[in-house]
This record gives C-alpha cells, structure tokens and sequence, in this order.
C-alpha cells in the first residue's frame, strides 16, 4: 500500500485553517500544519501572533497532526512592508495582503513545505482550483460573500498546481459547524480583518512610526482652504472618517469625502457627497498585469472587474497595451478608483488575473494655490 500524499496546511490559529487541515486530514492526507510568523514584535503588544499560535497548536493536537513554525518576519519586511511603506509614501493606497500572498503564502511557504517533503500546500482562503486541460485555473468561491480570489489574483501556474483550498466548496456557516462539531477551540474566535500587521490599533498612529506626520492644508476642489490636515499620505480617496472638518460657511451640513491627494504639495483635497464627481473615473490604466494562465486571452476582451475586494461585478472593456499595462473601460462610471489597489479581472467564477491601478481619468483639482 502506497503512503498517502504529504500536504503542508498553512494553520493560522483561526477557524477556517483548522477547518482546512481537519479535512485534509479526513480525505485522506498526510498533514503537517506550519504555523508562519509573518511579523515581528515591535513592543506594542498589539500583536496577536501568540494567541494565534496557542490556537494553532492547540487545534493540531485536537487533530492529531504534527505542527511546524517558520519566521518569515525578514522576509515579510523586504518583500512586502517597504513596499507598503513606499507606496503610502508616493500617496497611493498600497494592498499588502495580495503582496502577502504572492511574496510569503505561496512562495516562502511553499519552498518550505517543500522542504518537509510536500506535494502540496493548502490554505484556509476561500477560493477554487481546478485544471482545465494542461492549465491551473483560480475560481471563486461558492461563498461569494467569503470569496478571496480578488487577493490572489498574483498567483501563477507553478503555485496553483501545488495549491489545495480546501474551503472553496463551503460556507462559512458550514466551516463553523463543522469546527463545532469536532471540538475545535477555533469554532467560535471571531475572524481577523484589516492589515494583520497593524491589529486593533489606529492606523494613523502605526503609519506615524515609519511616516511622520507633516501637515498641510486641506481644500475644496477649486482652491478654498477649509481647515488642514496631518499627512496626506494617512487618507484614501473616498475616506470620510478622520477629516474633523466642523460647519463650512456657505456650504450644507453634509459628510465630507477625500476626492485627491497632491503629495508634492502636501494637500489634501475634500468634497461634500459619497457621490462627488471628483470621485467619479470610467477608464483606469494600470501597471503590467499578471495572467494566471501565462498570458491574456485576447489583446482586447470584455469582461468583468473588482477595483476593490467584495465589490459587485463591473462589466468592462480591456486592452492589453504593448508593454503589459491594461487599459480598462467601465461600462459606468466608478467611484474611489485608487492608485495602488488592484484591478481583478473576471470571466464569471474564473480569475483571469490582475495589476496594480496606476492612474484613472477622475477629474483633477486645481492647481494654483486660492
């Protein structure tokens, strides 16, 4: 009788990887979970990583599953949080998470569980992979609502093929259940959201340790000062928390929005509106994209496309331009289309791949200080 196939299960100390590995476990696999450290202490005492990985022990001993650790903090840091640094310091809004996948979930940890002897990694993200042919295809999740393809649009062929998500068929009330049902101590732990890095503490406040505050005015699309603010660099366009801006004169009792950011200048431009029309683009350029396949599938194509993750289904228009980069054409104009999120490309339920957005046709601020 042949050994059964070793997988490496990518155990986090929350309920969808212990989920995971107890079904890997029951399919049949030789399973090793391998708790990774992706960030290093830096004496807030805001991280989770040791309950995390408590959890993640405990949850291997229930199952009865050996359990392995890496420090991947190195290579979190070069890999993905200067690049996060450098991109909120250029005044975009960075996506570390689609980086984390890319840079540490699927290379460092596959190399390492490769090491162990692994013919597989699995994960506790919602999404599929099927092949189709000679090619690895990344599907959504039947839990649209869980779906986490949009961050791991970076992935390619070599990944996919030794990449299982055991959770791609299931909802996450079902992940829940079957926790419960088995004992697990994740069953009930509350879902982690936001930057891991970053925990429950303000993000203005963690960003001002490696970016320090430089304030500077804050104006209304055609010039007026209405107050100031701490950095640029802190806001995302179609923010409202944070702004602090009381009554205007002459202007309505109305939420205030981030419509442009002019970081050379140090100024940060609002809007009265969720809808404003400075928040408003219906073409985007990005940076080179990534094709989950090899490459595109055709130099123009019409599909769909997220700008952000969870937003519905946006019909539009590709072109694949001579140097990678894509332009893209919404059927309907976007709101907050943000320089340095991703641009993910769908056909239905299949992936096709992505790129970082680098510039949209919303409308420009004036220029000349008022």
């Amino acid at each position: 009788m042949s050994p059964a196939p070793r997988i490496v299960v990518g155990v986090s100390g929350g309920v969808d990887s212990s989920v995971a590995a107890l079904l890997l476990r029951d399919a049949g696999w030789d399973v090793t979970g391998l708790f990774m450290q992706n960030w290093a202490d830096d004496g807030t005492g805001e991280c989770r990583a040791e309950d995390d990985r408590r959890d993640a022990v405990a949850v291997c001993g229930a199952l009865g599953l050996p359990i392995r650790f890496r420090d991947f903090s190195k290579e979190y840091w070069d890999g993905v949080f200067r690049h996060f640094l450098d991109e909120y310091a250029a005044g975009r809004t960075p996506n570390p998470d689609v980086l984390c996948n890319r840079e540490i979930k699927f290379k460092h940890f596959l190399d390492a569980a490769r090491e162990l002897g692994a013919e597989a990694i699995a994960t506790g993200h919602y999404a599929r992979v099927d092949a189709h042919g000679d090619t690895f295809r990344l599907l959504r999740a039947v839990d649209r609502g869980k779906d986490q393809s949009y961050f791991l649009h970076q992935l390619g062929q070599a990944q996919l093929a030794a990449t299982r998500f055991p959770l791609g068929d299931l909802h996450k009330s079902e992940i829940r259940r079957i926790a419960a049902e088995h004992g697990l101590r994740t069953a009930g732990k509350k879902d982690s959201t936001g930057i891991c890095f970053i925990g429950e503490r303000d993000f203005r406040s963690f960003l001002a340790q490696y970016l320090p505050a430089k304030e500077g005015d804050m104006r209304t699309p055609d010039g007026t000062r209405i107050g100031t603010h701490p950095g640029v660099f802190y806001f995302t366009l179609g923010q409202r928390e944070g702004l602090a801006i009381g009554g205007v004169r002459g202007r309505p009792q109305a939420p205030w929005f981030v419509v442009a950011k002019d970081v050379a200048r140090n100024i940060l431009y609002v809007d009265q509106g969720h809808d404003s029309p400075w928040l408003q683009s219906r073409t985007l350029r990005s940076e080179a994209a990534h094709w989950i396949a090899g490459s595109p599938p055709a130099a123009r194509f019409s599909c769909t496309a997220q700008t952000r993750y969870r937003q519905p289904d946006e019909p539009c228009e590709v072109e694949v331009r001579d140097d990678g980069t894509l332009a893209v054409r919404f059927e309907r104009p976007q709101r907050a289309v943000t320089p340095g999120q991703s641009v993910v490309l769908y056909d239905g339920d299949l992936c096709l791949g992505g790129a970082v957005i680098a510039t949209t046709d919303a409308p420009v601020p004036e220029t000349n200080p008022a």
